[in-house]
């Protein structure tokens, strides 16, 4: 029902300090994506979906906080649950990379793992979604805002024709940053959803622009 992207990127922040920020991006053909599937915390990213169990990404940045690997921890939760092979589960921490597909997954489905991105994804049109949606993100210029990149990588996926139920017009879209870096001023931009409409991506796109011009509107008064 869905594909997904999660992301580890390491950057210098304006102080000089070596950080880390972790990014997660999905859409399906269903309302609401943005409560049910991406997670994402200063420890790393997960996306949980196909017949999707929350707690696989609750739980999951649960022990990443504790300190376990994003492979033994998402490994831990998948084999304590019965529903396994209907799930898709994948995502990155600070160290590595995971990412599973079910053998019950619905058609296209299956996934990629690059250096620091994983992509995953279920009833697609075809593999070409999952691998547009990776080449998009590993070319795309860090000097961008990792939300704006997010929004693109989704984008290329849709544009291999994405999730493949077009009887479903209504459709969601969501994405989740968030970076080791204690800032004054989060941006507004880097948590943002589109629960229903017909244009998930355009419309995630449009929210990213008014968000990222109202969150230099409001530094400019009060910072």
């Amino acid at each position: 029902m869905t594909f997904s992207i999660c992301v580890r990127e390491e950057y210098v922040d304006d102080d000089g300090d070596d950080q880390t920020r972790f990014g997660v991006a999905v859409t399906t053909r269903l309302p609401g994506v943005g409560a049910l599937c991406p997670f994402a915390s200063e420890d790393g990213a997960i996306s949980t979906q196909s017949v999707t169990n929350v707690e696989l990404g609750r739980r999951g940045l649960d022990y990443l906080a504790d300190g376990l690997a994003i492979d033994d921890a998402l490994s831990a939760l998948l084999n304590a649950d019965d529903g396994r092979e209907t799930r898709q589960l994948h995502g990155v921490d600070h160290e590595g990379t995971f990412a599973f597909s079910g053998d019950e997954c619905g058609d296209w489905y299956g996934h990629y793992e690059g250096e620091n991105v994983t992509v995953a994804g279920n009833l697609l049109a075809g593999e070409s979604v999952v691998e547009a949606t990776a080449a998009s993100y590993e070319e795309s210029d860090r000097d961008e805002p990792l939300a704006k990149r997010l929004v693109d990588a989704l984008a290329a996926g849709n544009a291999e024709g994405g999730d493949k139920r077009e009887d479903l017009p209504v459709q969601s879209a969501a994405l989740v940053v968030a970076s080791t870096e204690d800032q004054e001023f989060e941006p507004y931009y880097n948590d943002l959803r589109v629960d229903a409409t017909e244009t998930p991506v355009r419309s995630l796109r449009e929210t990213f622009h008014e968000a990222k011009r109202g969150y230099e509107l409001a530094l400019q008064k009060y910072a």
